[in-house]
């Protein structure tokens, strides 16, 4: 009778799950705190998605997005292979997010809502942008709706950010053509050589105009050498004189 060989037993082999920074993987929310989630993405350790990784806007709680047991599509964002920690996001790559704006990044956005001040402007950040009036056009804009609508896909620039707050200034003035330059005040120098200068012309006057000047003007003579001439004694007619000697003897009586 023939004797059975025994039987090997191969123990079974242990699956390694590669991956790599910037990797799209599912995992199963294991943990919810006050800071984020731990997620289990099957390689032995949990990952951690931050509360800020967790959308592009702000997120109050963690619990209002995500809850234990949850199963969620999360990207590789950080691995610390020393200490064993694998930092995980819910955001996808090349997803905008308010840390990544800039003072003068030109975005692309969706008009959502007017208001009389202005636009509020979707640029895909988790927060809408705020595009004033005054920012529509280089010249003055009476109401919003004279230049965009609800619906709208628009091109616009930051101008401003205020973290803290959630706040975005945005401006379509520089991104639009550059107007037409006015006129210069001064003249074109070819067109400046080729001025002639005239002499004023000389006033006409008629004869009759000549004598009448002339006229007056000795009218004026006379009567300022009228002003000017004084009276001497040995003129004084005889009548005058004995008026001025009987004042002369009434004002000695009274005295």
């Amino acid at each position: 009778m023939r004797q059975e060989e025994p039987t090997l037993t191969v123990p079974p082999r242990k699956v390694v799950k590669t991956i790599h920074v910037g990797q799209e993987v599912e995992g199963t929310v294991k943990r919810v705190t006050e800071f984020g989630a731990f997620v289990d993405i099957g390689v032995g350790r949990d990952g951690l998605v931050h509360v800020s990784e967790m959308s592009p806007g702000r997120v109050t709680k963690p619990t209002d997005l995500v809850k234990q047991g949850d199963v969620i599509t999360v990207w590789i964002k950080e691995l610390d292979r020393e200490k064993n920690r694998i930092s995980l996001s819910m955001i996808a790559p090349g997803t905008l997010t308010m840390r990544d704006l800039e003072e003068g990044m030109v975005v692309s956005g969706k008009v959502t809502r007017l208001e009389r001040y202005g636009a509020f402007v979707d640029i895909n950040v988790g927060r809408d942008g705020m595009l004033h009036v005054k920012e529509m056009g280089r010249g003055y804009v009476e109401k919003p709706e004279d230049v965009v609508k609800v619906g709208d896909e628009i091109q616009v620039q930051v101008v401003g950010i205020d973290r803290r707050r959630g706040r975005i200034d945005l401006s379509m003035k520089e991104l639009l053509p550059a107007a037409e330059q006015a006129p210069t005040a001064e003249a074109p120098a070819a067109l400046v050589e080729n001025v002639v200068e005239f002499a004023p012309e000389e006033e006409f006057v008629s004869p009759f105009e000549t004598a009448f000047r002339e006229a007056s003007r000795r009218e004026r003579s006379e009567k300022r050498r009228d002003r000017q001439k004084k009276v001497r004694p040995w003129e004084i007619e005889e009548d005058d004189e004995e008026d001025i000697i009987a004042r002369t003897l009434a004002h000695r009586k009274k005295a």
